[in-house]
């Protein structure tokens, strides 16, 4: 059972949002029992919290619900088979830490068919449309993720 990790600065935008369009896109292809899917941040200031309300609000209108809590990346996160990361800055803060295989962590929008863009914007300073950007390549990108898994078959 692959186990997905999806990491962002805080844990309550953009990898909440990620953890719940996979796991909505795994549930609609019957893949529930196959994955284990979980997001965290690469700070612990938010520890406990619920996603930011605007990104769960944003997220509930599209039909997907985000429930998780923050929590900051630990060295029991070592065993994840992937780790995706929302930008370059947080790609080095997972690779710099000691138990994490560099080569087990890439960019979400790496698997983004469509776009040009290398990073995910963080939407916390910004207004709904930032929200509704980030959902839009979250949706995209998780999607092509499961794609991208299921033909190397490694579910």
């Amino acid at each position: 059972m692959p186990n997905i990790l999806f990491v962002c600065l805080g844990n309550i935008c953009r990898s909440p949002a990620a953890e719940a369009y996979f796991r909505h896109h795994v549930q609609e292809r019957g893949l529930d029992h196959a994955f284990c899917i979980d997001s965290a941040g690469t700070g612990g200031w938010h520890a406990g919290e619920p996603a930011d309300a605007r990104m769960r609000s944003a997220a509930q209108q599209r039909g997907v619900e985000i429930s998780s809590h923050a929590r900051q990346i630990a060295s029991s996160d070592a065993d994840a088979d992937l780790i995706v990361v929302m930008d370059k800055a947080n790609h080095k803060d997972v690779t710099d830490l000691p138990w994490v295989e560099p080569s087990r962590v890439r960019c979400l929008l790496e698997f983004h068919p469509e776009t040009a863009r290398t990073e995910v914007p963080d939407p916390y300073y910004d207004g709904t449309e930032a929200f509704d950007l980030v959902l839009d390549l979250v949706d995209t990108a998780t999607c092509a993720l499961l794609d991208y898994l299921q033909e190397r078959e490694l579910v």
